[in-house]
């Protein structure tokens, strides 16, 4: 069986700030990049831009947060409409990803990474590792 190699990126979407990170499906792994700051929930689409142009995904998955009892809540909204833009911008199949738990499990996992977190700020992307690396290993994709 031969293995196709392939980049992808993750977004933890938030209304202040957007994790990102980067990773490869061969290995299985990830690595947190520097969050995107959002006004009101819109990011600055020439930051996007920016990764995606570098990295070169060929996919794209966006945490998709739901409740512990499977229930939307109010940024599941603003998580679809974020990742339908994403697709009509730049044309890469995006995939929604369960979510749950996944914050928790970054803080968990602190200890990992060499650099201090600080802040929230810093939690975003350490949980779109968690989201990305999850999926490579689940592939439970909700879309």
């Amino acid at each position: 069986m031969k293995y196709y190699e392939f980049t992808s990126i993750a977004f933890d979407y938030g209304i202040k700030n957007i994790g990102v990170a980067v990773g490869q499906n061969i290995t299985k792994t990830a690595t947190p990049l520097k969050p995107i700051r959002s006004k009101n929930g819109e990011p600055n689409w020439n930051d996007i831009k920016k990764i995606i142009d570098n990295w070169q995904p060929e996919i794209i998955i966006v945490g998709w947060p739901i409740k512990m009892n499977g229930k939307q809540q109010y940024i599941t909204k603003k998580t679809l409409y974020f990742s339908q833009k994403l697709y009509s911008i730049f044309k890469i199949i995006v995939h929604l990803y369960d979510e749950r738990l996944s914050t928790k499990e970054a803080i968990y996992n602190i200890s990992m990474y060499k650099k201090k977190i600080r802040s929230k700020y810093d939690i975003n992307s350490l949980s779109a590792v968690v989201i990305l690396e999850s999926y490579f290993k689940r592939k439970h994709i909700i879309n």
